[in-house]
């Protein structure tokens, strides 16, 4: 049995763009941010979040987990003497 509201992610090549559907209640409105798009219900659910020039937004991601393992690694050696 499929759960109604399984959480979808999707990835459109040509345009770009990752969706990520959290719901799959009504869209009433939208709300754009920079390069993401949410949109929500008429009650303000989120319902699917859009992040537009999704591999620009990814890169950006993959570099700050590494920044950030780095930091992490350096306070548990710090923190274990």
């Amino acid at each position: 049995m499929k759960n109604k509201n399984e959480i979808k992610i999707s990835y459109e090549p040509e345009a770009d763009v990752l969706m990520w559907e959290i719901t799959n209640k009504p869209i009433n409105f939208a709300k754009e941010v920079g390069n993401v798009i949410v949109h929500f219900t008429k009650n303000n659910m989120p319902v699917l979040i859009e992040v537009l020039e999704a591999s620009k937004f990814l890169a950006k991601a993959k570099n700050l987990v590494k920044k950030n393992e780095i930091s992490i690694r350096k306070f548990a050696v710090i923190n274990n003497r």
